[in-house]
């Protein structure tokens, strides 16, 4: 079963703008933590961001300013807003599930419980 569906990924010009959907079902959403990952090819996959069930709200220091992570919980939907974007954000990004009520680090993939296919970003120079 599909728990994560991501979209909004596309090609766009450096300075441009995208933001990224990821459609969770219940289970995958309700009182957990949600992240964003990203891989670039040949390196590993790295954190974005993450967003709390409480609202806190978690960047890598590459993106703050940047991008902005968001969660519409009456629709188990969590938001990457990129703004500013550069040609070093290209990657596939992936959206992420914690287990439900865990808390701690963000950072750490091996923390995330489900996670979605990934929606490929380019931005051109």
């Amino acid at each position: 079963q599909v728990q994560l569906v991501e979209s909004g990924g596309g090609l766009v010009q450096a300075g441009g703008s995208l933001r990224l959907s990821c459609a969770a079902s219940g289970r995958a959403f309700t009182h957990r933590a949600m992240g964003w990952f990203r891989q670039a090819p040949g390196k590993e996959r790295d954190f974005v961001a993450a967003i709390s069930w409480g609202n806190n709200l978690y960047y890598s220091d590459s993106v703050k300013g940047r991008f902005t992570i968001s969660r519409d919980n009456a629709e188990n939907t969590v938001y990457l807003q990129m703004n500013s974007l550069k040609p070093e954000d290209t990657a596939v990004y992936y959206c992420a599930a914690r287990p439900p009520y865990n808390s701690g680090s963000y950072q750490y993939t091996h923390l995330y419980e489900y996670w979605g296919q990934g929606t490929q970003v380019t931005v051109s120079s």
